[in-house]
């Protein structure tokens, strides 16, 4: 049976290209980059010609891209390593209610240590009201934390009027969680307004076990990982070439091929929106119908549970979501679809759909087929369906 995965938010397969960048460093040149002796050479000109590309992808300076070990750990690195360095000048952060669990939760066990959050609610397409973010600011606000887009019901964020109404009216960094929507759309760190940035190399075909993190010049944080002086002092750790080799490869890729993956993406998504809408009774689409990621759609279906039907369109050989791949395992709706006033009960038929290269219209047209007949099935098993048609 052909695979046809729809589930690309969770990982993607590396692109040859990234792969054959980092073969070499696995064994042949296996030197450390801190070391001043020839065998560090190699290793360390992999280091600079990755950072150079990560920077080039970001519109960012050398000196600003660090390299983590996933996009969660960048998110925790911008949250708590701005709290750790700006306590005294006060303790009191600003997030939305949709973020990803690694901001969420980061923030959460600062609370702990005296810190205070904010909450921004979202419309019920997920779009956060820039108004809502200047009437949360105080005068001991530290840092502003919103995602670029949605890695649940793919919502793009106006990041550049958030950030400009940040820093006119504060003194708080503005963080940009764009773990989800680097590599597929822009992610100018200039344009944004931004004074940090996560991206997730493992989304855009790059490889797991990394992550990207921007760092404007002058702005202040506390390091996570105390020891050596890699990453400009703010990540201690021998560097892991390989993976660095790849992610910047994975990030050259994406700056030429910007346009065409998006050009590609939309018509896969259109068919599978229209067509599901168009074939379903009492399936809705979350999120905003424009102002989307062009790899994502996120519905919910009425009646029926959306681990039942994973596991029926997996036993046809396709691969999808009911939340993010952190979340997929607890058994509770999600917070996202929560936040933009999805009942409960509805949330729980939730399907995440999240598109890569490898998709083609073939494979719109074999899910919408497939999907009407299983979701027929279950709610035939379905006593609230019955009770109610």
């Amino acid at each position: 049976m052909k695979i046809r995965n729809f589930d690309h938010f969770a990982a993607t397969r590396m692109r040859p290209e990234v792969k054959e960048a980092m073969e070499s460093f696995f064994i042949d040149e296996y030197g450390n980059p801190q070391s001043i002796h020839t065998l560090g050479d190699e290793p360390r000109e992999a280091l600079g010609k990755a950072r150079n590309q990560s920077a080039e992808l970001l519109n960012a300076a050398l000196n600003e891209v660090i390299f983590t070990g996933s996009g969660s750990e960048s998110n925790n690195l911008a949250i708590k390593g701005t709290a750790f360095a700006r306590m005294d000048k006060g303790k009191h952060m600003i997030v939305s209610k949709i973020e990803h669990f690694s901001v969420l939760n980061a923030i959460k066990s600062l609370s702990r240590l005296g810190f205070e959050f904010s909450e921004i609610a979202v419309d019920k397409y997920g779009s956060v009201d820039p108004g809502d973010v200047k009437n949360a600011l105080r005068k001991d606000t530290i840092l502003v934390s919103i995602t670029h887009a949605s890695n649940e019901i793919g919502t793009i964020q106006d990041i550049k009027e958030i950030s400009k109404i940040v820093h006119e009216n504060s003194a708080a960094y503005m963080h940009v969680d764009a773990n989800t929507s680097c590599g597929f759309i822009e992610t100018d760190v200039k344009d944004m307004g931004a004074d940090m940035l996560s991206a997730s190399p493992h989304r855009f075909y790059g490889p797991k076990g990394t992550g990207l993190f921007y760092l404007k010049k002058g702005i202040r944080i506390m390091p996570l990982i105390d020891g050596g002086i890699q990453e400009f002092g703010r990540r201690a750790g021998t560097e892991n070439i390989p993976a660095i080799a790849g992610v910047g490869v994975a990030c050259e890729l994406a700056k030429k091929e910007l346009k065409d993956r998006t050009a590609h993406l939309l018509p896969i998504q259109k068919a599978i929106k229209d067509g599901v809408l168009g074939s379903l009774d009492e399936v809705y689409l979350n999120g905003h119908p424009e102002h989307r990621l062009p790899n994502n759609l996120n519905f919910v279906v009425k009646y029926i549970e959306g681990e039942s039907m994973l596991m029926w369109l997996n036993n046809n050989g396709i691969m999808t979501a009911s939340g993010s791949a952190c979340t997929s395992k607890i058994l509770k709706s999600s917070h996202v679809l929560n936040a933009i006033g999805v009942d409960p009960a509805l949330a729980q038929g939730s399907l995440l759909i999240s598109l890569g290269e490898d998709n083609t219209l073939e494979d719109a047209e074999y899910f919408v087929k497939e999907l009407p007949p299983i979701v027929k099935k279950l709610r035939q098993m379905s006593p609230l369906y019955n009770a109610n048609s």
